[in-house]
């Protein structure tokens, strides 16, 4: 087995950051070192340090205001930006949490269905209406709905990973126990953002109550993961209609 690679040099300085907040290190409301002074303290050079902070404040740990700095948010405060999948996965392997601070889960669900929408059909390479694992859970962010996950997954996926049908968590991410089992890795394709109108029934799940005839946009984001087969999973993130989507850092 080869050996793990390396972090790179902004992510031991974002994670080295995250933990002294963790700590008390860094207070709710307090201000972090300037990036030029990181530099002068020997950190990084600028640019690493830039991106450190950007991936802080994509986790929602801080908020960056020109003219101000970047400041630790509190356990009050929600920061603009939502986490979505591709920052979430590789925040838990990285530190091994699945979510973000203030963040926990609800209405987590997994069966066995038909696959209705033709794009996410043909996404995966599938016929209309063939058999599909589908995923689902909503994210919250002090109390407040702020992400519709849904992921919609190839039948043949069931074959390594039968725990797929059981909504409650498993072991480790099942990207990875697919890797683990298969031999094969799974790689992200890029990540697309589209706006559309939210439906009714994700206005209820986020709590929006307001008449049929009134059109609220959502914002959703939407990657590919496939092995060496071919096209494994779509997975979507819908934002809270009036959130929008920050760096994955």
């Amino acid at each position: 087995m080869p050996p793990p690679k390396q972090l790179p040099k902004w992510r031991q300085i974002a994670d080295e950051i995250a933990a002294q907040i963790d700590e008390g290190v860094y207070a709710p409301g307090e201000r972090l070192p300037s990036v030029q002074a990181q530099v002068e303290a020997g950190k990084g050079a600028t640019a690493t340090v830039h991106r450190a902070y950007q991936a802080l404040e994509a986790e929602g740990l801080v908020r960056t205001t020109q003219g101000s700095g970047t400041t630790v948010l509190g356990p009050t405060e929600t920061p603009p930006t939502v986490v979505t999948g591709a920052a979430r996965l590789e925040r838990l392997r990285r530190t091994g949490r699945p979510l973000a601070p203030r963040e926990t889960y609800v209405n987590s669900r997994s069966d066995l269905r038909s696959c209705a929408d033709s794009e996410v059909a043909n996404l995966l390479g599938i016929e209309l209406y063939d058999e599909i694992v589908f995923r689902r859970r909503t994210f919250m962010r002090d109390g407040k709905p702020t992400v519709l996950a849904l992921n919609v997954i190839h039948i043949r996926a069931l074959e390594s990973l039968p725990e797929l049908l059981d909504a409650s968590p498993m072991p480790k991410f099942r990207h990875d126990l697919y890797t683990e089992r298969t031999g094969k890795q799974v790689i992200a394709g890029p990540e697309q953002s589209t706006a559309r109108l939210a439906s009714t029934n994700e206005l209820e799940e986020f709590g929006i109550d307001i008449p049929a005839d009134v059109p609220v946009p959502v914002l959703v984001l939407r990657t590919v993961y496939s092995d060496e087969d071919g096209p494994l999973e779509v997975w979507e993130d819908i934002l809270r209609p009036g959130m929008w989507h920050g760096g994955n850092g």
